[in-house]
């Protein structure tokens, strides 16, 4: 099954970038779209930094995988989210809160100067 997610973030390309190029997240963002409560182990396939991002699940199971592609628009960048899974799972949703996490704010403690 092919589910697909798309909008224009108000965030530079770098910033997306830094954010979705970790593997840590990569493997949340893989938990959510398989409805594993677990992380998954991934593997990169694609990377061209603040272009395109693509990984799969590393081993074991169905075939699951997701890419992510940036690109300039307007005001911010356009970022495409494509997930390729075995269904079973609301994954569009998963992908509308990934979309929600990239575009979120950072927000940084506050420190005492």
């Amino acid at each position: 099954m092919e589910t697909k997610a798309k909008r224009t973030l108000v965030k530079s390309a770098p910033e997306l970038w830094g954010l979705a190029d970790d593997l840590e997240r990569m493997e949340l963002w893989m938990a959510g779209v398989l409805g594993s409560a677990d992380r998954v182990p991934i593997k990169v396939t694609r990377r061209d930094p603040e272009r395109a991002l693509a990984w799969s699940r590393d081993a074991g199971g169905d075939y699951c995988a997701i890419a992510l592609e940036l690109a300039e628009s307007g005001f911010g960048t356009a970022v495409r989210i494509i997930a390729h899974h075995p269904g079973g799972h609301p994954a569009s949703e998963t992908l509308e809160r990934l979309l929600d996490e990239l575009g979120s704010p950072e927000r940084k403690p506050f420190r005492n100067a």
